[in-house]
């Protein structure tokens, strides 16, 4: 279920809020009551870091399973059901307000059973109660709390609620933690009846507007109004939101948003049939917009200034004040984003943050036998020895600590450079707990040729300078602040965004970047392998989600599948080694298999339909955090579809384009992911296949921002799964000589060969040589 479905559901869906819940009934006849259990915290037997890191907490968590479902049964309470994830600021804000404090550790041990769920383990769970707290609260977030019965039907849910030791009193529409325990607890007590009647009735409901996830049948059989006219409307609605001074769009707080990045910067890129939609000015205006913010982020202060790798969200509308976490699925996707934007801008600015998250990418997220990590957290000690963490704490720099790190030359001029003042730069209105009086984030507000002036300096002394006090500024970090805590566990569909976009940079700098090409590619190549080894079942072909100290219970959902083919394909148009099309190609078979409706409208469901602890069955089709399942699932097949000629994939885009046709048509610009497969649904796709060398279009085709969908092909007289596959190239190229066929509305052509293919040397050499002196 997706929040165009939830706005339907306002005023529908039968709200259980406090006041309704607190609404006199008459009590239900319990019967004798029985001796209480005790219960004992199973934290530490998770492999989760985000469940372990509640190990200690008096709150006697259970694991999700079902010995938790049954002990609730046995002892008819209510399940409490807190979901987040190792990251998150205000999971760990409501750990320490609520979770460590005795008295909610009794209500919750003694009255109901409490189960910590990590949302990255189990996506699935997640998004089920998250729709129903989205659908009945009107907004969302983390950490996630419901309160279910027995049968897992929720009751009461929301997020964060002030706890017994926060510092500041709950809002009008938020009440205490304390509260919402006890009146759960007289509820169940004294109207366990109604309870039941209303989450079984809440319950029906949501089945019926997820409509097995979907609303594509309801506009008639047959329907086609999926239109490549949607991207003029999705334009409109991205533009009319855009925040001309900041960039991003809508106000604070902002999100990256990569997505609709993609979609902006994809837009020119389309056949003229979408620029004749469009407009030829308003491609040119959306490559701007999404430039122009990628910009503003890069010198804002969601991006790490002194290390690597962006933040996830800000606080305020200009970038500057960040939620410090740190995210393999945000980085990944900025990559492939700040990629494109540099490739259709040639900036050096735009390259250098290209490397920038590379390097966090492949140093800090890498395990060492391969694959990435999932995330940092926002909150840290701020020096060895203290007790207490501090949101943002490895990150802010006091006004001193620049003197003291830097020195009376450098000190005015990197001060000047990243905002930096003796009160801070934290304005308090966004500093509700008190974290950053007088601390400054490192945003850049100038330049070298103001500083210059300013100053008084030649430009490449400021530059020098600049570069000189981050290095200083890096050494002292790493010497005396406590790094935040890493969650190392490995999950397969955040590894293949960044597999993908690994791969494709490692193609985009072969030529001026050698032995950086090396590295991005091997670290590609490692993941894939990582996964493939110790997360595939080579027998069954499917995917387990997560590794860590061993690979984990939990199979893979279509998330997995989606994004770890997609990666596979970039890493296949960037190797030409075979094997990985032909993972990719096991993979979406078992991925159809699995999680396809047959019986329905089509599409990917989220999870198989022997998934047992799931009370609704869903299809993801918005982009959210990270992009829509279906939609990237749909580009996947056009691309399988073209390069192994197999039109049952086209067919099953196709399918799964239309499955979503009532949301997309209302809400285009939620569906930004779609629009790549919606093109080639209309125009079709280019496939171009090159036997023997070939390199002159090799090389530019892997310096291509994406665009329309596309697929790239290179045979060698030792391409034999390929040849099989795919029956048009049976011989084709066998016998070693050069040739390039090209295969676009089902015709295909042999181009003629020559000695110089006419390509156009795209001028990034000279680019990534500023680049270098820049950074």
């Amino acid at each position: 279920m997706m929040a165009a479905q939830m706005r339907g559901m306002e005023g529908e869906l039968k709200v259980q809020t406090l006041k309704d819940i607190l609404r006199p009934a008459p009590p239900d006849t319990m019967g004798e009551k029985k001796d209480k259990i005790k219960l004992v915290n199973k934290a530490g037997e998770s492999k989760s870091p985000y469940v372990r890191a509640h190990a200690s907490n008096p709150v006697a968590w259970q694991l999700w399973g079902d010995e938790a479902f049954e002990l609730a049964k046995r002892e008819n309470r209510l399940i409490f059901i807190s979901i987040g994830y190792h990251a998150c600021h205000w999971c760990h804000v409501m750990e320490r307000e609520s979770f460590e404090n005795e008295e909610v550790a009794t209500i919750l041990n003694e009255s109901f059973i409490p189960i910590k769920i990590d949302r990255e383990e189990r996506p699935d769970i997640d998004r089920i109660y998250m729709n129903y707290v989205q659908a009945t609260t009107g907004s969302a977030g983390f950490p996630l709390n419901v309160f279910v019965t027995p049968d897992l039907k929720p009751v009461f849910g929301g997020t964060y609620w002030p706890g017994p030791s926060s510092n500041k009193s709950p809002s009008e529409d938020q009440v205490d933690f304390l509260v919402v325990l006890k009146k759960l607890e007289a509820v169940w007590k004294d109207q366990e009846e109604k309870c039941r009647q209303d989450s079984a009735q809440i319950l029906q409901q949501l089945k019926e507007f997820s409509a097995d996830g979907t609303y594509g049948d309801r506009l008639g059989e047959g329907s086609d109004g999926v239109d490549i006219e949607l991207l003029e409307e999705a334009y409109q609605n991205f533009a009319s939101t855009f925040d001309t001074i900041n960039g991003g769009f809508g106000i604070s707080p902002k999100f990256p948003t990569p997505s609709k990045l993609s979609f902006l910067l994809r837009l020119g890129q389309y056949p003229q049939a979408v620029l004749d939609v469009v407009g030829d000015a308003e491609c040119r205006v959306a490559e701007n917009m999404a430039i122009s913010t990628l910009r503003k982020m890069a010198r804002g202060g969601i991006h790490d200034h002194i290390g690597n790798g962006f933040a996830r969200y800000s606080v305020t509308a200009d970038w500057s004040l960040p939620h410090f976490e740190k995210m393999l699925y945000d980085n990944a996707q900025l990559l492939h984003v700040y990629l494109d934007a540099f490739l259709l801008s040639r900036d050096a600015e735009l390259l250098g943050v290209v490397y920038d998250i590379a390097a966090y990418l492949s140093t800090t997220l890498a395990h060492p036998d391969g694959g990435f990590y999932s995330s940092e957290d926002a909150d840290s000690y701020y020096r060895k020895g203290d007790t207490d963490k501090r949101e943002g704490a490895f990150y802010v720099w006091t006004k001193r600590e620049f003197e003291n790190v830097l020195g009376t030359q450098a000190e005015p001029i990197l001060s000047a450079f990243f905002n930096v003042s003796s009160h801070g730069n934290v304005l308090p209105e966004n500093d509700s707990q008190d974290e950053f009086i007088d601390q400054n984030v490192l945003a850049v507000v100038s330049n070298p040729a103001a500083l210059a002036s300013t100053f008084g300096m030649k430009e490449d002394e400021i530059v020098r300078t600049i570069k000189e006090g981050k290095a200083a500024l890096l050494a002292h970090r790493e010497k005396e602040r406590i790094r935040p805590a890493l969650d190392d566990k490995i999950v397969v569909s955040w590894n293949g965004i960044a597999i993908g976009a690994l791969a494709r940079l490692s193609a985009v700098t072969k030529g001026f970047d050698p032995e950086k090409s090396r590295d991005f590619i091997t670290a590609a190549l490692s993941a894939a392998n990582f996964i493939k080894e110790r997360l595939y079942d080579e027998h069954e072909k499917i995917l387990y989600r997560v590794w860590r100290e061993g690979r984990g219970d939990s199979k893979g959902f279509t998330d997995d599948y989606a994004f770890l083919i997609e990666g596979l394909i970039d890493l296949y148009e960037a190797t030409f080694d075979e094997k990985w099309l032909h993972w990719a190609d096991d993979l979406q078979q078992s991925q159809n298999t699995q999680f396809y409706d047959t019986e329905g409208t089509g599409g990917f469901f989220f999870t198989t339909k022997s998934s047992s602890d799931a009370i609704l069955r869903l299809k993801v089709g918005m982009d959210e955090s990270e992009p829509s399942t279906n939609g990237i699932s749909a580009s996947n097949l056009y691309r399988l579809s073209s390069v192994l000629n197999d039109d049952s994939y086209a067919r099953k885009a196709k399918e799964t384009i239309s499955s979503f046709e009532s949301e997309l048509l209302q809400y285009p610009w939620l569906f930004a992911s779609f629009i790549p497969s919606i093109v080639a649904r209309h125009l079709g796709l280019k496939g171009t296949i090159v036997a023997g060398s070939g390199d002159e279009k090799v090389k530019a085709f892997e310096k291509q921002p994406r665009g329309a969908l596309g697929t790239f092909a290179k045979l060698t007289t030792e391409s034999k799964w390929l040849r099989e596959r795919n029956s048009l190239l049976t011989s084709f190229g066998g016998d070693g000589k050069t040739r390039i066929l090209v295969c676009e509305g089902g015709v295909c052509k042999e181009e003629p060969v020559s000695e110089d293919l006419g390509v156009e040397k795209l001028d990034i050499a000279d680019r990534a040589e500023e680049q270098k002196e820049a950074s």
